[in-house]
């Protein structure tokens, strides 16, 4: 079967189903050759990062709309649509292709249809496109409440947020400092013809010229690097663990900042926490290969009495479950799932999730609340109403490079120095009732 076809296969189950690309896409994988794996990824990938806009497209070049439950039909036209619009693929060969795709499909109405629609978005590509730049929802390629809402939060910074989530993101490493340091292994990519460039903000982050299989890395099974955004590599210098200390990383799967803890701190008491069991076995998986160690726990971090040993815990990371807008350029697909109704479900669990943990951190201790969301509802607002109903509560301010101080917390936007969008919130649990703020420090 081509690669088209596999992909409308793999669109279907997102566009029909409300399946993620995380978990329509692997087994797809699996089943074309190595070579093809970048050309599978970046039609799937492609025609969720632009489907408000080719849709839009779609719906201007058929006479009359496609029966709801056509769901492969639909993403057959949608991934011709993109490669003519969006891919360097010449223009012929994505006709032809796609309408091969139809036939391997058992469509064969579907063929001709596909040639029809993808022949008359060609002759007419100069007028629809002009059209595209009346619909704010088909030239931003969002929908129209995310659209409302970045707008909403950030008055003067949206149009570079839009911008950022449409383009594809970089391929940046962590560097496992216990096994080699970043400069060696820049070197040893240099030598195996991997271009890569140190990434400021992050002390032992490297971005790769393009994006590889991560088991061509040198040293990749040995565990000398991870793939893993800079923003994402920032929690631990944030958390400012030190060996000995009792840690919990709470909602800990995939297992990315887990890992960055002990190559940072090898001596912690560290516990990976994440309520689903299968996701525990990525942890399991991640800090096998990277030769470390950490006790992993099943449980739900909103209810520790079914879990927790009753001592306290030094440092607590919250990477909470979130909307996950500030990646979207990783993960399109969320432009399609996510839903406005979502959000304020989301901060009512992020505000249980921090109720349940607090309580297992030690006096003096330190809370490190993350999202990789940019809605503030789930971000500053959730920090500053927790803070407003426990007056206790210290925020330590960071004073860092990276990203922008907010009234409560610091969020980096989609694509400030190349990183994904990240917010980052430190609590403080004093020592003795009504002490001092805690004075900032750097991150």
């Amino acid at each position: 079967m081509n690669v088209r076809a596999i992909a409308v296969q793999v669109l279907a189950r997102v566009l029909g189903e409300g399946r993620s690309l995380a978990e329509a896409l692997p087994p797809a994988l699996e089943r074309v050759t190595p070579r093809d794996r970048g050309l599978l990824r970046e039609l799937c990938h492609g025609v969720c990062r632009w489907q408000p806009e080719v849709q839009f497209l779609l719906d201007r070049v058929l006479d009359r709309p496609l029966n709801p439950r056509e769901s492969t039909v639909r993403a057959l036209l949608l991934t011709g649509l993109y490669q003519l619009q969006h891919s360097r693929i010449p223009d012929h060969a994505a006709v032809a292709e796609t309408v091969a795709a139809a036939r391997q499909l058992r469509k064969p109405w579907a063929a001709s249809l596909t040639n029809a629609v993808l022949r008359s978005f060609l002759r007419r590509r100069a007028e629809l496109l002009a059209r595209v730049e009346t619909d704010a929802v088909a030239r931003t390629a969002h929908p129209r409440w995310l659209l409302e809402w970045l707008q909403r939060d950030w008055l003067d910074d949206w149009p570079a947020i839009v911008a950022a989530n449409n383009t594809r993101p970089p391929f940046t490493l962590r560097v496992n400092r216990l096994q080699v340091g970043r400069d060696e292994y820049r070197a040893r990519l240099a030598a195996a013809d991997k271009s890569a460039e140190p990434t400021v903000a992050a002390a032992f982050a490297l971005t790769l010229a393009e994006s590889v299989e991560p088991a061509t890395l040198p040293g990749f099974a040995e565990g000398w690097a991870s793939v893993q955004d800079a923003a994402a590599q920032l929690a631990a210098p944030v958390l400012d663990a030190h060996p000995g200390m009792r840690v919990l990383d709470a909602c800990a799967a995939p297992g990315g900042k887990t890992a960055h803890l002990l190559e940072c701190v090898p001596d912690l008491e560290l516990t990976a926490l994440d309520r689903d069991v299968e996701r525990l076995k990525r942890v399991r998986e991640n800090l096998a290969r990277l030769r470390l160690a950490a006790r992993l726990v099943a449980g739900d971090a909103r209810h520790p009495a079914d879990w927790w040993d009753g001592v306290p815990y030094d440092r607590i990371l919250l990477d909470a479950p979130c909307s996950a807008t500030g990646v979207i350029r990783r993960h399109p697909d969320i432009k399609l799932l996510r839903r406005h109704t979502d959000i304020a479900a989301l901060a009512d669990q992020q505000q249980a999730l921090l109720t349940g943990l607090w309580p297992l951190l030690r006096p003096g201790g330190r809370l490190l609340y993350a999202t990789c969301s940019v809605l503030r509802q789930e971000n500053e607002q959730v920090v500053a109403a927790f803070l407003a109903a426990r007056p206790e509560v210290r925020e330590h301010r960071i004073m860092a490079d990276w990203g922008r101080a907010l009234a409560r917390g610091r969020q980096i936007l989609p694509g400030e120095a190349g990183m994904d969008g990240f917010y980052y919130a430190v609590l403080v649990k004093p020592t003795v009732a009504g002490v001092a703020p805690c004075p900032p420090t750097r991150g």
